[in-house]
């Protein structure tokens, strides 16, 4: 996938922007972005952010045989990849210009400048030697990735630690965390990359420039320097041509960049080494702010609990006294109430259709009740006539007078009474619950 390309009013804008030595990001020609520094839970691993751009550095080791033509030297090898992850304009897998002319800078200006002691990696001279594998990430680009690159890969060499190792005769022994404290790297000097953006054949010049005046620019200059003023390396691209003056003057503010991330470096190393010495937390869970995190990073505080009651009866001595006037509770129905005025029915009258039908259902309960009445009082006189025709039977013997009834039947009317008072009970209950229910709501 493509970048977006920059349309012509947007270019317009940025070019007339920088002849008016204004910024998008409200910085001055010669300002550096913010750059903020922050250590994983591993040695040699960082993540370094240049303002919006961020690069992720992981350091690693192995033993290995030496090169033939250097038998007492280490092995120095960087890694960059640029991802989708950081702009929909990289492709994966696929080494494009810009990646090449990137890896080759991060070489001459780690390897080539001479910072890291590669003698000081060998064990046995000739067999085995460490090879240091530096591989950087791209998280997000917002232009100048060579300075973040640069200043993750010093950062992450400098945190780095490789395991401990002896030898005794032919056999070399490796040494994990845990025996033996691992050993820094030998680090002679720090060297860091600035780049400076040309505009209008060298006209205008921008230090760090962002993603949107890098696709503007006329051509880019990149300065890798220590803060003993010491220059590594440079390289002019964009085929502009640039005055001796014009060189002088970006050295010249290249000191004064490199001396500033250089102290910012050193101060962070010494205060990651701090805490882990004194056994605090770290890692990049840690280092983020703890305005961004709930309530689990709230630092612990102390709560005095002495005088607690004088400090009460203060409080409340100060405090209103309380109103004297109180809510009445509102019976609604048998068995409910309701204290204040947070439980209004909301739905207003019943509707005219809803009326019709409690109506109903009010005249069918009392005609059911009425015919109950009646087959009650039709069955109780057929009852007492049934009592008086019954014959009753006496028995011939001496003993006592037994009288024996006939059991009589009950009328089939009873049965379905019952079921019509159950039914005529349910439908008042049903009707009496979704009232409640409506007046709720």
């Amino acid at each position: 996938m493509k970048a977006t390309p920059l349309s012509n009013c947007e270019r317009r804008f940025l070019l007339r922007a920088v002849e008016e030595r204004k910024r998008l990001d409200g910085r001055q020609c010669y300002d550096y972005r913010s750059v903020r520094i922050s250590f994983g839970a591993d040695y040699g691993c960082c993540i370094v952010e240049l303002g919006k751009t961020r690069v992720l550095a992981q350091v690693s080791c192995e033993l290995v045989p030496p090169k033939p033509n250097r038998p007492t030297e280490g092995i120095l090898f960087f890694n960059l990849e640029l991802s989708p992850m950081a702009a929909p304009g990289f492709e994966p897998g696929r080494q494009s210009e810009l990646l090449v002319k990137l890896n080759r800078l991060i070489e001459r200006c780690l390897r080539n400048s001479k910072c890291v002691d590669t003698e000081s990696l060998c064990i046995v001279a000739g067999e085995k030697v460490w090879q240091i594998r530096l591989d950087l990430h791209l998280l997000n680009h917002d232009g100048n990735i060579i300075d973040a690159a640069s200043i993750a890969g010093i950062v992450a060499l400098c945190h780095f630690r490789r395991p401990d190792v002896s030898v005794q005769g032919e056999e070399v022994t490796v040494y994990a965390p845990e025996e033996r404290d691992p050993v820094p790297l030998s680090i002679h000097h720090m060297p860091i990359c600035v780049s400076f953006a040309f505009f209008q054949q060298g006209t205008y010049l921008l230090v760090d420039p962002s993603e949107r005046e890098e696709r503007v620019m006329d051509g880019l200059l990149v300065i890798a320097m220590n803060k003993h003023r010491e220059i590594c390396t440079i390289q002019s691209s964009g085929g502009i041509m640039l005055v001796k003056d014009q060189v002088l003057r970006c050295s010249k503010i290249t000191a004064v960049k490199v001396a500033e991330i250089t102290e910012l470096i050193q101060k962070a190393l010494e205060n990651d080494q701090k805490v882990r010495k004194e056994g605090g937390k770290f890692g990049f869970a840690e280092s983020i702010p703890n305005q961004k995190i709930t309530a689990f990073k709230m630092e612990s505080a102390a709560v005095n609990t002495n005088n607690v009651e004088e400090q009460a009866e203060e409080i409340i001595t100060k405090a209103d006294p309380p109103s004297e006037v109180f809510a009445k509770p509102i019976l609604r129905t048998a068995g409910t109430a309701q204290i204040g005025e947070g439980i209004e029915n909301s739905w207003g009258d019943l509707e005219e259709s809803e009326r019709e039908e409690a109506a109903e259902e009010e005249g069918e309960s009392e005609a059911t009740a009425f015919e109950c009445q009646t087959m009650e009082t039709e069955d109780t006189s057929t009852m007492r006539e049934t009592k008086k025709d019954e014959p009753i039977v006496l028995s011939d013997s001496e003993e006592e007078e037994v009288v024996i009834l006939e059991p009589q039947e009950l009328p089939r009317k009873t049965r379905t009474q019952t079921n019509l008072k159950q039914e005529n009970t349910s439908k008042r209950a049903f009707n009496k619950r979704r009232r409640k229910k409506r007046a709720a709501y």
